[in-house]
């Protein structure tokens, strides 16, 4: 009888440990799934607002409000800094880099917790038409002379896209049906998001360079930071106690990456001399840890940057006092104020104090807004 009991008691550890290493198996494997819904692109940026908030304790640091972003809390209760859980953003390289998109168009899914009794009608109003696809109500958007797309998945996720054609949100429709599937998603995360450090808390994959400028590179006082078009970048900000930010350029060709590597080691000892020459003063000490921690290697065709933020210097960043400049959606304005610029927006976010809400979404289960 002893025996049974004892071998019946190792039988429960070793289930246990095998559903433990099963789960950190598809934690690192399997992307999140506001990122497995974007469409194919050539970047991913993804971020995960939960953790951070609690770390950081952004509830205590509020937000001073536009009176245009004040409008909108009040016709959909979305407060963006404090309801986003967590989202996830497409690049998508346009050939025309002067047309209504500019260089790069965008792909986006939110996650959080909506009231789709008031989110939709208020869609509606700044809509000019609508789309049903596969049962789902597209809203088109104008804005800046391009066409904003946006669709209420669920009670917990939105996605929008402004690109020239809908395919891309018909996408993302398409891979809800199999968001379930834990592997799902585009090449781009089949192909690299394995390289993503486990416990990332944001992160970014992709050939996303021409962005960052027209000769695929990048300008920090004065000096030019060569990022090739067909590099492909995997940054990553890890909390581990504090922020540990990794930056990895995967180069063509070694030449390439050692290019990058003393390109960087050169802006970071300039920095560094003008700084003990009092030239120029970091605003605290903080902001001088960050600076001393950065590191600089190369390995093969791959240049590495990584940094350690502080946490004191994360949270002032993050309780900024300035207004945040938002509008209902990437890309979406209201009609009686059109913004006059053509940046690219900041993202909203889209959790709700509904009452169906959740704070965990199932993907098996849907229920529409």
């Amino acid at each position: 009888m002893i025996h049974r009991r004892t071998r019946f008691s190792i039988a429960i550890v070793v289930i246990v440990l095998l559903l433990l290493a099963a789960a950190i198996y598809l934690r690192k494997e399997a992307p999140p799934e506001a990122a497995r819904l974007l469409p194919e692109s050539d970047g991913i940026v993804y971020i995960n607002l939960r953790p951070l908030r609690s770390a950081m304790h952004l509830e205590q640091h509020p937000v001073t409000h536009s009176p245009e972003y004040q409008k909108f809390i009040d016709a959909t209760g979305i407060e963006f800094e404090r309801d986003l859980d967590d989202a996830a953003f497409a690049l998508h390289r346009m050939p025309d880099p002067h047309g209504p998109n500019g260089a790069v168009a965008f792909s986006e899914v939110f996650v959080g917790h909506f009231d789709g009794r008031r989110l939709a009608p208020y869609l509606a109003s700044l809509a000019t038409s609508q789309e049903v696809y596969a049962g789902h109500t597209i809203y088109n958007i104008p804005s800046e002379g391009r066409t904003v797309r946006v669709v209420l998945l669920g009670y917990d996720i939105v996605a929008v896209s402004n690109t020239p054609s809908p395919e891309q949100i018909h996408s993302m429709i398409d891979r809800y049906r199999t968001a379930a599937l834990p592997f799902a998603g585009s090449s781009l995360l089949s192909k690299h998001y394995a390289q993503v450090p486990l416990l990332s808390i944001a992160w970014g994959i992709g050939q996303i360079a021409l962005p960052l400028g027209k000769a695929g590179g990048v300008r920090v006082m004065g000096l030019r930071i060569p990022v090739p078009v067909e590099a492909t970048l995997i940054a990553s900000l890890t909390w581990v106690g504090h922020v540990h930010l990794r930056v990895e350029e995967i180069a063509p060709t070694e030449r390439s990456a050692a290019d990058t590597t003393e390109s960087l080691q050169t802006v970071l000892t300039l920095i560094k001399s003008m700084e003990n020459s009092g030239v120029i003063q970091p605003t605290d000490q903080q902001t001088r840890a960050l600076v001393n921690s950065i590191s600089i290697e190369r390995n093969g065709e791959r240049a590495i940057l990584t940094a350690t933020i502080p946490t004191s210097l994360l949270q002032h960043w993050l309780a900024s006092p300035e207004d945040i400049r938002a509008t209902p959606l990437p890309g979406a304005e209201t009609q009686e104020q059109p913004k006059q610029n053509a940046s690219p927006p900041a993202p909203p976010a889209s959790r709700n104090q509904a009452p169906q809400s959740a704070s965990t979404h199932n993907p098996a289960h849907r229920p529409q807004p």
